[in-house]
């Protein structure tokens, strides 16, 4: 029985993103988990990538390759607006919502620079989060609340504090997992 591309997608399940801000560091962090239906085939993914000659971290939650695509278009965009992230950004998400085929992506971005975090989404949305915490994904909500909690009532850094988030939402969530990558811009 062949199985229908929309169906196929529904059944592709993937990952936790998480960043955090801390004391001038911004941080950012995957896991590795790639999941079709109840299976896991891939333990090792990197979903975090470094655009603008290392100037902005991003992120991907969805599918990979309309991650991808998105990416190659954010980066574009990154170049178009001198690194500008806001503009880069806003343009992206301009674009997305209004593309034809742009508008079939199933994808979700955080971008870091030094100075700012975002979420862009494909219905034109561009979220800075107020406490420099936002998380995407399927455990992305748990380990935002991780992250928040170690805020409040610890002294670790960035990094350590996604990476500790990332580690607590693989505990709850089943399509996250403990191959965790983080990555951070002073």
């Amino acid at each position: 029985m062949m199985m229908s591309l929309d169906r196929l997608e529904t059944q592709i399940r993937s990952t936790t993103i998480l960043s955090v801000r801390r004391d001038g560091r911004a941080a950012i962090g995957g896991d590795g988990q790639v999941s079709f239906g109840q299976t896991t085939i891939k333990h090792d993914a990197r979903k975090i990538r470094s655009l603008a000659d290392g100037k902005v971290l991003c992120g991907f939650a969805g599918s990979a390759a309309d991650a991808f695509a998105l990416l190659e278009r954010f980066e574009a965009k990154l170049d178009q607006h001198k690194d500008n992230l806001r503009r880069a950004a806003i343009e992206l998400a301009k674009e997305w919502r209004t593309d034809r085929a742009l508008r079939r992506l199933e994808s979700l971005l955080i971008a870091v620079s030094k100075d700012t975090t975002l979420m862009i989404g494909g219905s034109g949305d561009v979220i800075e989060p107020t406490d420099g915490v936002i998380g995407i994904g399927s455990g992305g909500m748990f380990a935002v609340a991780a992250a928040r909690a170690l805020l409040a009532h610890t002294q670790l850094p960035a990094e350590k504090i996604v990476e500790e988030s990332l580690r607590i939402a693989a505990d709850i969530c089943v399509y996250t997992n403990h191959e965790i990558s983080v990555e951070i811009l002073r």
